[in-house]
C-alpha cells in the first residue's frame, strides 16, 4: 500500500473518530439539557470542521506535489486558516448563538485530544 494512500486511511479514520467524539459527547450533554447538546455539538463543530476541510484540501492538491519549501508554506498556511476557522466558529456559537460556554469549550477539548491520540491507536492497530 501506497504512503499516501495510507495517510489517506488515517485520515479518514481520524475524523471519523472525531465525529464520533463530537456526537457522544453531544449526546451526553443533550440528555442534562437541549441548549447544552447544542452547545456542544457547536464546540465540537469548531474542532472538526477545520480539520475536515483541511484534510480535503490536502487532498485534493495531493497530486501535485510542489518543492519542498512550497510544501511546508502551504502547510503552515492551512493551518492558520484553520486557527482562524476554529477561533471564528467559537466565537459565532457564543456570541451569536449565545452558547453554553461549558459543553462547548470541553467538547472542543475533547476532539482536539482525539486528534492528539487517535493516530497513535490507529498506527499501532494497522
Amino acid at each position: 500500500m501506497s504512503v499516501s494512500l495510507l495517510s489517506r486511511n488515517v485520515a479518514r479514520k481520524l475524523l471519523f473518530l472525531q465525529l464520533l467524539a463530537v456526537i457522544a459527547i453531544g449526546l451526553l450533554f443533550y440528555l442534562k439539557d437541549p441548549a447544552w447538546g447544542a452547545s456542544a455539538f457547536g464546540g465540537g463543530l469548531a474542532a472538526w470542521l477545520p480539520n475536515a476541510v483541511f484534510m480535503n484540501f490536502a487532498w485534493r492538491h495531493q497530486v501535485h506535489t510542489p518543492s519542498k519549501g512550497r510544501l511546508a508554506w502551504t502547510f503552515a498556511i492551512g493551518e492558520v486558516l484553520k486557527v482562524i476557522a476554529s477561533f471564528t466558529i467559537l466565537v459565532v456559537a457564543l456570541a451569536g448563538f449565545k452558547a453554553v460556554l461549558l459543553p462547548l469549550i470541553v467538547t472542543w477539548v475533547s476532539v482536539l485530544v482525539v486528534q492528539i491520540l487517535a493516530p497513535a491507536v490507529i498506527n499501532n492497530k494497522g
